[in-house]
């Protein structure tokens, strides 16, 4: 899944480890956010869309997979 926490993160002028101090995480946590390497539980998804003030649809791009059919 694709997000937009680092675009978000540098508009509200925020460190990886500040991002991460305010979520109670790692930084490294923060790291593999960014890089898509992560998918948050749904508790961290609302903590970041409240520390950026919108939704969680607007953090984090859903595109579902094409089936085969």
């Amino acid at each position: 899944m694709q997000n937009r926490i680092k675009d978000l993160r540098t508009i509200y002028d925020l460190t990886q480890d500040e991002l991460a101090e305010r979520l109670e995480v790692s930084r490294q946590t923060i790291i593999s956010l960014e890089k898509g390497r992560y998918n948050p539980s749904i508790m961290l998804a609302y903590k970041i869309s409240k520390v950026f003030m919108c939704r969680i649809e607007d953090v984090f791009i859903f595109e579902e997979e094409e089936k085969n059919g």
